[in-house]
């Protein structure tokens, strides 16, 4: 059983039950974002949490040591067609070199981390329509120079 045929299952699984991420993340104790990555095989869980996924997911028991299994993290590399992950790069490709430079300005010279950090995707309503409220927090890693 690979990360693949796991992802599928919890898929397959989320649509049957009719819950949300957010059901789901709340069952095992977790956020949303981080449920649904690690669900997507982006993410190790802790032992405790892939039982649990598996358990409220009705997997098999071989899906919970799937999902305690450090992944390899690869993707396409050409720029994605769905619209919605589109505009994310189109707001990479656009403010990137802008966070990076406050960053810098605000820290030094480093990043954010992407393995120390977390986020929240909320709803705000608005008179022009409601927008979507993506808050990300990732630990600041200074560069070494040695």
């Amino acid at each position: 059983m690979t990360k693949e045929d796991v992802t599928a299952m919890i898929l397959s699984a989320k649509r049957s039950s009719g819950m949300t991420w957010e059901d789901i993340a709340a069952k095992i104790d977790m956020s949303p974002v981080w449920t649904h990555s690690a669900a997507m095989g982006m993410n190790a869980m802790p032992k405790d949490k892939a039982e649990a996924l598996s358990s409220v997911m009705g997997l098999p028991q071989e899906a919970a040591l799937v999902l305690a299994e450090s992944p390899t993290k690869i993707w396409e590399q050409a720029v994605p067609t769905d619209p919605c992950i589109y505009r994310l790069y189109e707001i990479v490709g656009v403010y990137g070199p802008t966070i990076k430079a406050i960053i810098q300005e605000k820290f030094g010279d480093g990043i954010m981390s992407a393995i120390d950090f977390d986020m929240q995707i909320t709803r705000v309503e608005h008179p022009k329509g409601d927008r979507v409220k993506i808050e990300m927090s990732g630990k600041y890693l200074g560069y070494n120079s040695w």
